[in-house]
């Protein structure tokens, strides 16, 4: 976990605290692109790791040829 995750989730009752004082729209904001987020990070692994060393060297040739 990274410092900054830590410090975010540090005391998480008063974090919880803090978050309850937010108006039930602000709290589904936060919650909504907390989410978003989640799901954005968990497609892109799944296309990373689904990606073939065939398409990487494709995708590597083409970067040679267009700086070329």
């Amino acid at each position: 976990m990274t410092e900054l995750l830590k410090s975010a989730l540090a005391k998480p009752s008063k974090r919880i605290a803090q978050l309850k004082t937010l108006s039930a729209d602000e709290q589904d904001a936060i919650a909504a692109r907390l989410l978003t987020e989640l799901e954005d990070e968990r497609a892109w692994k799944a296309q990373f790791e689904a990606t073939t060393d065939a398409q990487w060297d494709s995708l590597a040739e083409m970067v040679r040829q267009e700086i070329a």
